[in-house]
């Protein structure tokens, strides 16, 4: 009874005091080396022993039941980082390592029109104050403003991302519309980013964004790349997913990448920087001629862009956040026509051109 009172009082005043759990988990390692010890120093009788209680044996297997214990939370903690990539620093969001902290032209504290906003953001335990704070600071940077880059952009703006760039030299046209959601009929003719810059402003003015109306080339993207945080590759064409994923790895940044045709999409991380494969480790080369049809050749159906990329954004936010287990290392691929989905656990390629592997 001594040494319990006495271990619910340690931990009573670690909480009291704010202290770290190594040292509170030291000071009870501490109480129980010493009425281990009691046991097997003094003589059998001592009134000391009996304020203790129990046996060296008792105590011997309650501190091999802790040690296993602690060795299983340490081993899942492990896992869950190695899954996630390295943490981020203390007070960092784990999308703001490897760069000096930028002030955006969101920067500052919450305003009491934005915490009724992201209020349900803020209930989740998952994200809560922190994760939101993380998704203002962030910096997210969306290759195409088409059927995936529409709906990822629309929920990174609703859930509060700071900066958002959005690139892509198109024009809205009639047949976007079926799944294009981010632009409407009186933006036929304008400039793509332009009317997704107006949709995004118009759901969320508490976001700053920043259209790029060009097409993406070699020359520019690590640059470009390097000032955010996290890339999301929603183009449509195979030159551009292989030139995004080759700047992704040159500037350090974690890729969301999706794809569609047809009734099946799919979507996975890639990271090299942190343990996962590229997109060129999975897809070294191009597929022959016609096995990869674009939407305009093969068709796609309308909701399926909008499911992938909703998809990009939570895995984007999820990220961003530090909340749940990402896509890194695996690939999702859905099948909308037979609601069917699976996962393939991808590894890096050690002969691969782009990431050395």
């Amino acid at each position: 009874m001594i040494v319990l009172l006495a271990a619910v009082l340690v931990v009573a005043l670690g909480g009291l005091f704010d202290l770290p759990v190594r040292r509170v988990a030291l000071m009870l390692m501490l109480l129980w080396a010493v009425a281990l010890l009691g046991h097997l120093l003094l003589p059998e009788g001592h009134a000391l022993l009996r304020l203790i209680g129990g046996s060296a044996r008792g105590w011997g297997a309650l501190g091999v039941a802790a040690l296993i214990a602690a060795v299983y939370a340490g081993g899942v903690a492990f896992l869950r980082r190695r899954a996630r990539g390295a943490p981020a620093p203390v007070g960092a969001g784990p999308m703001t390592q490897g760069r000096e902290p930028q002030e955006t032209a969101m920067a500052g504290p919450f305003s009491a029109a934005e915490l009724d906003r992201y209020a349900r953001h803020i209930v989740l335990r998952e994200i809560g104050g922190t994760g939101q704070r993380r998704l203002k600071e962030a910096r997210v940077l969306v290759v195409g403003a088409g059927g995936l880059g529409s709906p990822a952009l629309l929920y990174l703006a609703a859930a509060g991302v700071g900066t958002i760039g959005v690139i892509d030299d198109d024009t809205v046209s009639s047949s976007n519309l079926q799944r294009q959601v981010i632009h409407r009929d009186d933006s036929i003719g304008m400039e793509k980013v332009f009317s997704a810059e107006a949709a995004m402003r118009a759901l969320n003015p508490h976001v700053g964004i920043r259209p790029y109306n060009r097409r993406l080339v070699a020359e520019e993207a690590p640059a470009l790349f390097a000032d955010y945080d996290l890339i999301l590759d929603g183009s449509d064409n195979l030159d551009t997913r292989y030139l995004v994923n080759a700047a992704a790895v040159s500037a350090r940044r974690p890729l969301i990448s999706a794809a569609i045709t047809q009734w099946e999409g799919q979507i996975s991380l890639y990271d090299p920087a942190r343990g996962a494969p590229c997109y060129a480790c999975i897809f070294p080369e191009r597929p022959a001629a016609g096995l990869a049809p674009s939407c305009a050749e093969a068709g796609v159906m309308g909701a399926l862009p909008g499911v992938m990329g909703a998809m990009m954004a939570v895995e984007a936010i999820k990220e961003i956040a530090g909340a749940g287990e990402g896509l890194r290392g695996r690939l999702l691929i859905y099948d909308a026509l037979y609601a069917e989905s699976r996962q393939i656990t991808l590894r890096r390629s050690p002969g691969c051109a782009v990431c050395g592997g």
